[in-house]
């Protein structure tokens, strides 16, 4: 009889108990609010501020509800406004455009290569046409950042780079986030830290974090926050800065603390899980594995694989079987968004140019949650099912 994995693709690991206990005693404290403070009291999300820059390395940091709002906060924060075009990848999901379009601009898509990263000879050909690359390390790929940034500084194009799927992670030792004016981060569950929702914004730009942190609802209790500048930066911008409220609120810091310090860790107990799966993977006639540069330091929180000439047809009896023995594949080629997985012709609010490129490297591109609950023989097993199936 043929093998079956009976483990939830869904399912994560519980919080830790650090959490949960930092977390309860917000909760008997009733300080939620992140700058109703007692005296003396410096609060979870500021102290969390501080431990994220430190961690990432950079001067500032704002939490704020989601990866989302981040975004949108940093586009808002270096000047995009309403009718302008901001560059970004064609692969990603619909929370970028979506930062994009909430900030009434319009998104100029550029085409991915078939390592799933942005395509570079796209970017410098369309690099003329905005002046801010909001960048997704889409499911944890990194491109060549120093090629990037050399066409972006080239072109005085400003990078924002979103790090939904690459916290913890780097190119040739610099951390992501770190190579633009401006890196964010979210920690939604299914991300690489779990407070159910929640994001960053980190910066060495001073004037850039002086008006996040006033879009984020600081009113005038900035001085609370250890990880912005100076009183004086924010007296330049105060007034002409709207509050957009999206602060973070103590109790989901208290329960990110703990998860922060045992970051690099958890990195490295995914990586072992996708090398288990690339390894029963690699070789199987069909299956085309994504190669990852000796330059990135990438985290396996998912994984995915091409089936090139594949038909939709194909595909799709593929995941009804592999389904039926309980191995959850997602595809980023179907012609309908499904759940979370959507592809740049479904934002029609954008009015998407047609990518012919993008839309031969979708067509059969297979994606796939990697959550700790699995061991490193669940990984293996799922990559024998999957395997089974691309040969039937």
């Amino acid at each position: 009889m043929s093998e079956r994995f009976t483990g939830n693709f869904t399912q994560q690991e519980p919080i830790p108990e650090e959490g949960i206990a930092a977390a309860m005693d917000v909760l008997r404290h009733g300080r939620l609010h992140r700058y109703n403070l007692a005296d003396g009291e410096k609060g979870e999300a500021a102290l969390l501020e501080e431990e994220f820059a430190a961690a990432m390395g950079s001067k500032y940091c704002l939490a704020v509800t989601s990866g989302g709002y981040a975004m949108a906060t940093a586009l808002r924060a270096v000047g995009v406004t309403p009718g302008d075009k901001v560059l970004s990848n064609a692969f990603t999901l619909a929370p970028v455009p979506g930062a994009i379009a909430g900030v009434g601009a319009d998104p100029v898509f550029v085409d991915v290569t078939e390592q799933l990263t942005i395509d570079l000879d796209d970017l410098a050909a369309k690099a003329d046409r905005a002046n801010v690359l909001l960048l997704s390390h889409m499911r944890g790929h990194i491109c060549d950042m120093d090629a990037l940034m050399e066409i972006c500084d080239g072109a005085d194009v400003r990078v924002i780079e979103d790090c939904a799927h690459t916290m913890g992670g780097s190119w040739r030792g610099v951390p992501s986030g770190r190579h633009g004016i401006a890196g964010c981060y979210s920690t939604q569950t299914y991300k690489h830290m779990n407070s159910g929702e929640g994001g960053f914004l980190i910066t060495d730009d001073e004037e850039l974090m002086a008006r996040a942190v006033v879009l984020s609802g600081s009113y005038m209790l900035y001085e609370r926050h250890g990880a912005a500048p100076g009183p004086e930066v924010f007296e330049r911008i105060r007034l002409e800065t709207p509050n957009m409220s999206g602060r973070m609120d103590n109790l989901r810091a208290a329960i990110l603390r703990p998860q922060l310090r045992a970051l690099a860790e958890q990195c490295e107990r995914w990586n072992m899980r996708y090398r288990a799966l690339e390894d029963g993977l690699r070789g199987v006639a069909g299956v085309q594995i994504i190669n990852r540069p000796n330059d990135e330091y990438f985290v396996g929180s998912s994984f995915q694989f091409l089936l090139p000439g594949r038909s939709g047809a194909d595909i799709r009896a593929l995941m009804e079987r592999c389904t039926a023995r309980g191995v959850e594949l997602k595809w980023f080629g179907d012609e309908e968004p499904v759940a979370f997985t959507s592809k740049y012709t479904s934002w029609a609010y954008a009015s998407p140019e047609p990518l012919p490129k993008t839309d031969k490297v979708l067509a059969g591109l297979m994606d796939m949650r990697v959550p700790l609950t699995f061991s490193v023989e669940d990984c293996a097993q799922i990559a024998r099912i999957i395997a089974d199936e691309v040969r039937t």
